[in-house]
């Protein structure tokens, strides 16, 4: 395995800050889904303009709205087809409509 790239103190310092910087806006935007004050369809739009967005996991997203937790979140990528471990940024149209379709029709 190599040896992570050495670092000045001070990029180290700004790639901490950038990464916590993140985090924070992750957790904000799960938030507000949780509250209702943000949509999927939203979320998703976002995504292709910020990079933090688009590097969230879909299954983080899905937990976070309101109704589903993490058994129903698996199911429902289950059935559409789409890994554990695929972001935001990596999902099809295909996928991103049947999304739409099975959230919406969910009770």
């Amino acid at each position: 395995m190599p040896a992570p790239p050495s670092l000045t103190p001070e990029q180290r310092k700004a790639a901490l800050d950038k990464a916590a910087a993140a985090r924070r806006q992750r957790a904000e935007l799960k938030d507000k889904m949780k509250m209702g004050s943000l949509t999927l369809r939203e979320l998703l739009d976002q995504a292709s303009a910020d990079e933090v967005v688009g590097k969230m996991k879909v299954l983080a997203v899905l937990e976070s709205l309101p109704g589903l937790g993490k058994v129903k979140a698996r199911r429902l990528m289950e059935e559409i087809g789409i890994s554990d471990t695929r972001r935001i940024q990596g999902l099809g149209a295909n996928q991103r409509q049947a999304l739409f379709e099975k959230l919406a029709a969910r009770p």
